[in-house]
C-alpha cells in the first residue's frame, strides 16, 4: 500500500514540484494539497493521509499555531518544509519540538532544478516518517534522572574526566532526543561531540538553542577547539566533524570531503575518527535516526576499546541507526533514551583515571 501523503505549502510551484517529486516514487501518491492550514484541516479529515509535510511560513494561519493543535488533536508523521533563512531555522527547531518528525529545505537558488535535486532526500524522508513513532515528549528535569528525581552519577573532577569523551550520533527524531541528552549532563561531564544530520543553517541555530537549555556549553564546532570537559561540539551542517589529537590534547577538526553514507556531517565519519584518536577514553551513543550511518564506525569504536550504547526501539522515533549498530554487534548497552544519560554517566564514573591512555 502507497505511502499518503498531504502537501501544505502557500507556493502554487512548491506544491506542484513537490507532487512530483512524490509521486514519482513508487510507494507513495499525494492524496492533496493545500494553499494553508484551514484548507489542511478539511483535507486531512477527507484523505486521512500517513504524512503531512507543512511549510514553515504559512499565511492565514502560523505554520507552528497549525503544527501545535494537530499534534495535540490529532497526532500524525510531519515534515517540515523550511526556508534557509535564519528566521526558518529557528522556526524549524521550534517545530521540531513541538512534534514534527523532520525537516527538508526548500532549494536556494533555481526553485525547480533545486528541488528535483532533493528527490531522493525528500522520499527518504517521507517513508521515515511514515514509519515513525509519534507521541508526546516530556523531557525530565536537567541534572536528575529520569526516575525519581535520583541525581545523575558524578564523573569526578574536571581533572579525571578530561580523559573521557562521549561521541554521539543522530538524524531523524534525534534533535530531541540530543536535547534531553544533554539536558541531562552535568557541568563537569566529559567533552561532547556530535554529528546530526542536518543541513548547514540549522546547526548553529540548534546549538545556540541547547546552549540556553543545558548546564553544559553547546557550539556549533568551528574547527580546531580543544575538547574541554562541560562542553558539547555540534558537527556544522557543511563539513564532517572529527576527533583529532595535538599532544594530549583533544582538538577538533571539520573535514568538507564527500558525503558519506550521503551524509555530511557523517555519524561513521566522527565515530571512525574517536575509535583512531580516543580509543577506550571514548563512549559512543547511537540515537534515534533512519538508515546505517554509524553502525560501522561504532564497530570501529568497540574493536579499539570504546564502551557503545545504543537506544532501544520503543524510545526512538525511527528504529534505523540503533537497529543497524546492534545488528553488527557495536552496542554493548541497548536502552530507553531516558536512562541512557545515568548509564553513560554511571559508566564514566567507574572507569575514568587520573592517566590519559589510548
Amino acid at each position: 500500500m502507497k505511502i499518503k501523503v498531504l502537501i501544505v505549502d502557500d507556493s502554487a510551484l512548491i506544491r506542484s514540484l513537490m507532487k512530483e517529486i512524490i509521486n514519482s516514487q513508487p510507494d507513495m501518491e499525494v492524496v492533496g494539497a493545500a494553499p494553508d492550514p484551514l484548507v489542511a484541516r478539511d483535507l486531512i479529515k477527507q484523505t486521512n493521509p500517513d504524512v503531512l509535510t507543512l511549510d514553515v511560513e504559512m499565511p492565514k494561519m502560523d505554520g507552528l499555531d497549525f503544527l501545535e493543535k494537530l499534534m495535540r488533536l490529532r497526532p500524525m508523521p510531519v515534515l517540515m518544509v523550511s526556508s534557509l533563512t535564519e528566521r526558518g531555522s529557528d522556526i524549524t527547531m521550534r517545530a521540531l519540538e513541538l512534534g514534527a518528525v523532520d525537516f527538508v529545505t526548500k532549494p536556494k537558488m533555481s526553485i525547480q532544478s533545486g528541488m528535483l535535486e532533493y528527490t531522493d532526500m525528500i522520499a527518504d524522508k517521507i517513508r521515515a516518517a511514515a514509519k515513525a513513532r509519534i507521541k508526546a515528549r516530556v523531557l525530565p528535569v536537567a541534572g536528575a534522572a529520569s526516575q525519581g528525581g535520583r541525581p545523575l552519577p558524578q564523573v569526578g573532577n574536571t581533572f579525571t574526566s578530561s580523559e573521557k569523551l562521549i561521541i554521539i550520533g543522530a538524524s531523524t527524531g534525534g534533535t530531541e532526543a540530543i536535547k534531553e541528552f544533554l539536558l541531562q549532563m552535568p557541568s563537569d561531564c566529559p567533552g561532547i561531540l556530535i554529528a546530526q544530520h542536518m543541513p548547514e543553517g540549522f546547526t548553529r541555530s540548534f546549538a545556540q538553542r541547547l546552549d540556553n537549555l543545558c548546564k553544559i556549553s553547546v557550539c556549533e564546532s568551528a574547527g580546531g577547539e580543544r575538547i574541554l570537559p562541560g562542553h558539547a561540539y555540534i558537527a556544522p551542517g557543511h563539513s564532517h566533524l572529527l576527533l583529532a589529537r595535538s599532544g594530549a590534547n583533544y582538538m577538533t577538526q571539520l573535514d568538507q570531503g564527500p558525503p558519506v553514507n550521503r551524509h555530511r556531517p557523517s555519524v561513521d565519519v566522527l565515530f571512525r575518527s574517536a575509535a583512531i584518536g580516543a580509543g577506550k577514553n571514548a563512549v559512543g551513543v547511537i540515537l534515534t535516526g533512519m538508515g546505517k550511518d554509524g553502525a560501522l564506525g561504532m564497530l570501529e569504536m568497540k574493536q579499539a576499546g570504546a564502551h557503545n550504547f545504543a537506544q532501544d526501539e520503543a524510545s526512538c522515533v525511527v528504529f534505523g541507526m540503533p537497529r543497524e549498530a546492534i545488528a553488527i554487534g557495536a552496542a554493548d548497552e541497548v536502552a530507553p533514551l531516558m536512562d541512557l544519560p545515568a548509564k553513560v554517566l554511571g559508566y564514566l564514573a567507574t572507569h575514568s583515571s587520573r592517566a590519559l591512555r589510548v
